[in-house]
């Protein structure tokens, strides 16, 4: 099979990632699952095999690992060539006061979120270029547009990948493939936010189904790319927060998620 064939999706075993794989299966697409549960890809795979006749290999990888988005991107090339779709999704949160959650912890973020994710898209990009055709899903959040107290690392990466992800698509439109920014709001999955969760707010807007999230990606996607904030209250919430003072912002959050 050729690279075409195959997408490739990071945390692939629940929530958005395992949302990305179903919908994907349904179009008939040959999937690449990666996770660390390599029993929760088994079971995915042999469920989207059986329902849709579709390939489903199963990567069990932990990409917060030093080079492990590298060693990832080098295996699917030799033994798929590449891939048509690469879906960067992995990703979890720490929740409380900076200096008090784990260093480790937090540089493990910083690397799943953003080293593997550089990673997979330098080495897999290319072969997408040379073919003119190709698409990437970057999944950050709406708390990239915002400083967010108590999750301040959490933030400052998915800020990142925003900013990353929109500059690689004018760099990667003229070629043919098309990269979307996918930044929900909260969503009803089981994201692990590590820390205890004492104050009185949450992620900023409403809560929406991992499904409708995945809908609207794809829908943006087969549109030619771009940024997708799914649901009404996501979007507003990012309109309100550009029409007040910057430093009004982490004040108002860390008001209502005080821990």
């Amino acid at each position: 099979m050729s690279a075409s064939d195959w997408a490739l999706v990071t945390g692939a075993s629940s929530g958005i990632g395992e949302q990305f794989a179903h919908a994907l299966a349904r179009r008939k697409q040959n999937l690449i699952l990666v996770a660390r549960s390599q029993d929760k890809l088994a079971s995915l795979a042999r469920e989207l095999e059986t329902a849709w006749g579709v390939q489903a290999e199963v990567f069990p990888c932990d990409l917060s690992v030093e080079g492990a988005g590298s060693a990832l991107a080098k295996s699917v090339l030799e033994r798929q060539g590449g891939v048509s779709l690469l879906v960067n999704n992995a990703g979890f949160g720490a929740r409380g006061e900076f200096w008090k959650l784990s260093g480790e912890r937090q540089r493990q973020m910083i690397k799943l979120h953003l080293a593997s994710l550089v990673e997979l898209t330098h080495h897999l990009l290319p072969g997408m270029i040379e073919r003119r055709a190709g698409g990437i899903v970057q999944v950050s959040s709406i708390t990239g547009f915002q400083p967010i107290p108590y999750v301040a690392v959490y933030s400052a990466t998915k800020a990142f990948i925003t900013h990353f992800s929109l500059a690689l698509a004018e760099e990667a439109r003229p070629f043919g493939v098309r990269v979307v920014t996918l930044c929900p709001g909260g969503t009803r999955t089981n994201f692990v936010i590590e820390g205890s969760r004492t104050g009185r707010g949450r992620f900023p807007a409403a809560s929406m189904a991992p499904e409708a999230v995945v809908a609207e990606a794809l829908a943006k996607l087969d549109a030619g790319g771009g940024m997708v904030i799914p649901g009404w209250a996501n979007k507003m919430s990012v309109w309100i927060e550009r029409l007040v003072p910057r430093a009004w912002v982490p004040w108002a959050v860390a008001k209502m998620s005080r821990p």
